[in-house]
């Protein structure tokens, strides 16, 4: 077995109970703000918005607000938007969980301009309606990294910052163990450690094939190579592949492990 790296362990669970974390309070703010407005509608509250003198003219409160909340809209927009990108390059999920938190907070202050200009046409119930509809968003994000969250503590294979997939980086380490001449087959088991991974490169050897450190070492650096995300890489020679790690698609759980 090749040497290896030291395992960043502390970071993957830090990095995985602060996305844990952020899940949680993400989806504890839609609840609430669905419960308060499912309230709102219920009983029928119609908040009132009342009018000021400005140089002698009666001016509606309401456009004061929308004003305001327009304003605020564009900062968590685009600040969101530039977190998220990052999150992908960065492979951050608590990065990822806080754009989503500014999606939360720029969706609820279109909520509030919509609400505010629905009860100024008379509609008391477009201010709850509205945020309904900006809360269940919310809690469904919620619920997505709340899964994410959960499942990545669970050890489970390596994925997409979104979770959709299997990360593409495991397909990529693997072709680069097939292309090897002296291996006739190989499987990774690739744990994701907060921002970087831990993989485990099973190699089956060509029968009579010289497998040496030499060669191990010189795999495991040409998979190390393929991006920076792989600091930690193990190869190991086997003489049958775990029935988990088969290319890498027997499903997202990788069993057998500590």
């Amino acid at each position: 077995m090749a040497p290896t790296r030291a395992r960043p362990y502390g970071s993957h669970r830090s990095v995985g109970v602060g996305h844990l974390v952020a899940a949680v309070a993400l989806s504890v703010m839609g609840v609430v703000l669905v419960g308060d407005s499912i309230l709102g509608l219920v009983t029928a509250e119609h908040p009132p918005i009342g009018t000021f003198d400005l140089f002698g003219h009666t001016v509606w409160q309401g456009w004061f607000m929308m004003a305001v909340m327009a304003l605020s809209v564009p900062g968590p927009m685009i600040l969101g938007h530039k977190k998220l990108t990052l999150a992908e390059q960065l492979h951050d999920r608590v990065l990822y969980a806080d754009a989503d938190m500014n999606k939360a907070d720029w969706q609820t202050g279109v909520a509030t301009i919509v609400g505010v200009a629905g009860i100024g046409l008379g509609w008391g119930w477009a201010d709850s309606a509205a945020a309904i509809f900006v809360g269940v968003s919310i809690v469904l994000d919620g619920w997505k990294n709340l899964k994410e969250a959960v499942k990545n503590l669970a050890d489970r294979r390596a994925a997409t910052i979104d979770g959709a997939r299997p990360h593409p980086l495991i397909d990529r380490a693997e072709r680069v163990a097939w292309a090897e001449p002296w291996v006739r087959h190989a499987g990774a088991r690739v744990r994701d450690e907060g921002h970087v991974f831990h993989v485990e490169m099973f190699v089956v050897p060509h029968e009579g094939a010289d497998v040496t450190v030499a060669r191990c070492c010189a795999l495991r650096d040409a998979i190390a190579a393929l991006d920076w995300k792989l600091q930690d890489v193990v190869v190991a020679p086997v003489d049958e592949l775990p029935a988990e790690v088969h290319g890498g698609r027997s499903g997202e759980h990788q069993t057998g492990e500590e």
